[in-house]
């Protein structure tokens, strides 16, 4: 008989908002007998958003006393001088939040949200495919790791899964984080799914009949003995109502694919379905042209990417706890604006980190003056931290993951204090 670990790691259990009116009949009839579940005890969260693109850190947060980057952007720089138009945010007298991410400022004073400057890969591929590759995979220069890294941290919780949503992202298809040998969902959209078997390692996939042929063979072990708590917690999304989903706190989503994202994450956390570690994802960071400052498209991100990050903070209320976010993006953005008002593809980038065990109220990492000296290749912001020690950092403290050996093979470096 197929063991419910084995069952789930025939493949990625993919869940896909498709249009075609939810759960197969064969599915729907298998978990209709199931009790109500309540069968998995409240654990820790990790919630990763990739900003896909490659975000400009030093508009996020700017090293604003530093007159050489004044003279490489004399369109895109702001100040954090009272009275100026646009206004940075003072947040210690050297860096300013871009003021779109003001949703961010309570969040940092109140020390709760880490920033990290200078984070990067040591792979100077300015390459998004590959770039992306590398930090989802955490092998940064391994092109042919099967597993990702996120995937790797599930299998590092210490616990079988009584349930294939331990680890869910929220994404059309399977992340490269998520792939490998332990269990991981996609779900596009809670609201409107249907269930295929995907193979998550070597390109394997199943059709929809296989999965049923799979599920005839193995129906009766799965329901009495192995896999009851995941077909309990698929009736559980049979149920979800998405559309009168009242968020705590008065907590206001912004209606947008990153804000939708995490209002669903939050429905699950509430949910108890069993997972562990989410995954979401930004598009649109790619600024080559008409970046601009307080207003255009990179105002528009920041706003996004803060906005829904708070929204999603305030509906977790009391089980901020639990919870912990951390974003990451490929690489960043070159120091000098080139001629279109935009910037390319650079090197170290920013990002943020947000919990109630976080090292918060701090810019964390190492960033020099600006100089053409201390650039990398005499154009971009130097990697001072590699992503991997604030990576592993999360995962350690937050996860209480301690196998740093299997979470990112080949590393070796030290943590950085991101984490109390």
């Amino acid at each position: 008989m197929t063991s419910r670990r084995g069952f789930i790691k025939a493949g990625g259990l993919a869940l896909f908002g498709i249009g075609l009116g939810g759960i197969p009949g064969f599915l729907a009839e298998a978990v209709a007998g199931t009790k109500a579940p309540g069968l998995f005890k409240r654990k820790k969260i990790m919630v990763c958003i990739f900003q896909r693109g490659a975000m400009d850190g030093l508009m996020a947060v700017t090293p604003f006393t530093d007159k050489y980057l004044k003279e490489a952007r004399p369109t895109l720089f702001m100040s954090a001088a009272k009275g100026k138009n646009p206004s940075l945010i003072d947040l210690d007298g050297r860096f300013g939040l871009h003021p779109s991410m003001a949703a961010f400022e309570p969040l940092f004073r109140d020390k709760r949200l880490g920033i990290v400057h200078g984070i990067g890969s040591p792979n100077t591929t300015r390459s998004h495919f590959d770039a992306q590759d590398y930090m989802e995979s955490g092998t940064p220069f391994r092109k042919g790791t099967d597993s990702g890294w996120l995937n790797r941290a599930v299998g590092l919780l210490g616990h079988d899964a009584a349930t294939p949503f331990q680890g869910v992202s929220l994404t059309s298809s399977l992340p490269r984080s998520f792939y490998g040998e332990n269990p991981a969902v996609a779900i596009s959209n809670l609201q409107d799914f249907s269930i295929q078997m995907r193979g998550n390692i070597k390109g394997a996939n199943m059709a929809a009949k296989s999965f049923e042929d799979l599920y005839d063979t193995t129906s009766s072990g799965l329901l009495k003995e192995t896999g009851k708590e995941s077909f309990d917690a698929i009736k559980m999304l049979q149920k979800i109502d998405v559309k009168n989903y009242k968020p705590a706190n008065n907590a206001v989503y912004p209606n947008t694919a990153l804000g939708n994202s995490l209002k669903q994450i939050a429905q699950l956390i509430k949910m108890d379905v069993g997972m562990e570690v989410a995954f979401t994802e930004s598009g649109g960071w790619d600024t080559h042209y008409n970046q601009g400052t307080d207003t255009g498209i990179f105002a528009r991100n920041v706003g996004d990417l803060s906005n829904s990050i708070m929204a999603f903070w305030t509906d977790m209320g009391t089980l901020q706890d639990d919870v912990t976010v951390m974003t990451m993006t490929e690489f960043g953005r070159t120091v000098k604006q080139n001629g279109t008002g935009g910037t390319d593809h650079g090197r170290a980038s920013c990002n943020f980190i947000l919990g109630n065990g976080v090292s918060g109220g701090l810019v964390h990492g190492l960033v020099n003056p600006l100089s053409v000296e201390n650039l990398e290749d005499g154009r971009d912001l130097a990697v001072t931290t590699d992503f991997r020690s604030v990576f592993s950092e999360v995962a350690d403290k937050h996860l209480n993951i301690s196998n740093d050996k299997v979470l990112f093979p080949d590393w070796d470096g030290r943590k950085i204090g991101v984490m109390r």
